[in-house]
């Protein structure tokens, strides 16, 4: 295999760009050219890709977002599409990919595989929501950017005695939520999990005023049943003791300049990938277990959810007294 390509799919993630400098440096290591693809999908059917060389990768490694850009594409989830895809590939000499994305993007590699184009994944989504990896690229940049505003929120709403609703990322998953509830000291989580009602909530921050706190912190997942415009009002007519303020995070849970941790995840998954690839591991998406890095067949990683650990449920609660 002498020529390679790199794509970054679906949502952006803190460290997606690491993965891609990873991929690039180690196939010039192992005298492989590495070509990157334009806005993922979308880029591979009109053939938009261009050699990457020492030089195009150097100085990304702490920037956020993707420099290959990323974009939505539906042609692609096509069997005419994905026919397009390979041809395109195969007009300019593409033995195999690295997809790094999402489990859309994965389910992209996946397709690529099963028409025999060799495929390997790189799990990034901020959600953590990819089975079979521990972690995926992103996650914790995301959980230190919430965790930075949830503090900075608890320092104005103890000077106000103020309660506020905090609304991160998670449509389907809500790991960023329930982390941010543990580490940033929220009195109540809410995810599309665990079902608690906005009652529940009122009950919650009423207990924690009249206990005498000066503020509260109740983290909501994009996903849940309500949403913070909707809760925050609700709360209001309760009258529960304290004001009531709304801060929606959207995102900016995405961007900024990748840890240290998302660093080194995504260049040893990158420079992984690589080697599965050359090793003719088609097919599998790279996976952290551990400590180590690990190949896992994309046809499981795509047909499963990763869970919220239960345990972290129950920290939550235990702790928001």
């Amino acid at each position: 295999m002498k020529r390679i390509a790199v794509m970054t799919s679906g949502g952006d993630a803190p460290g997606m760009n690491a993965a891609v400098r990873a991929v690039a440096r180690a196939g010039l290591d192992r005298d492989v050219e590495v070509y990157g693809i334009r806005q993922a999908y979308q880029g591979l059917l009109a053939g938009d890709m261009a050699l990457l060389s020492s030089r195009e990768v150097s100085g990304i490694l702490q920037r956020g977002g993707t420099v290959l850009q990323t974009a939505r594409n539906e042609e692609f989830k096509t069997p005419q599409g994905q026919r397009k895809g390979k041809r395109r590939l195969n007009e300019n000499g593409i033995e195999g990919v690295i997809v790094i994305g999402g489990d859309g993007s994965l389910r992209g590699a996946l397709a690529l595989h099963n028409m025999g184009v060799p495929a390997v994944g790189i799990p990034a989504s901020i959600d953590n929501d990819i089975w079979g990896t521990d972690t995926s690229i992103g996650v914790d940049t995301a959980l230190n950017t919430i965790l930075d505003a949830v503090d900075r929120l608890r320092d104005t709403a103890t000077s106000h005695n103020r309660a506020f609703v905090v609304e991160v990322m998670g449509r389907d998953c809500g790991y960023l939520a329930v982390m941010a509830g543990i580490l940033g000291g929220a009195e109540i989580v809410v995810t599309p999990e665990n079902g608690v009602t906005m009652n529940e909530i009122a009950v919650s921050l009423e207990d924690a005023y009249i206990r005498g706190k000066t503020h509260a912190i109740a983290v909501l997942a994009e996903g849940a049943p309500y949403q913070g415009p909707e809760l925050a009002h609700y709360l209001e007519q309760k009258h529960i003791g304290f004001e009531i303020r709304l801060t929606i995070l959207g995102h900016t849970q995405r961007g900024g300049s990748p840890t240290a941790f998302d660093r080194l995840l995504a260049t040893r998954m990158g420079v992984y990938a690589v080697d599965l690839l050359l090793a003719g591991e088609t097919g599998m998406m790279v996976a952290r277990v551990g400590r180590e890095q690990v190949p896992v067949p994309l046809a499981e990683s795509t047909a499963k959810t990763r869970l919220i650990t239960p345990e972290y449920f129950n920290l939550a609660r235990i702790l928001s007294r």
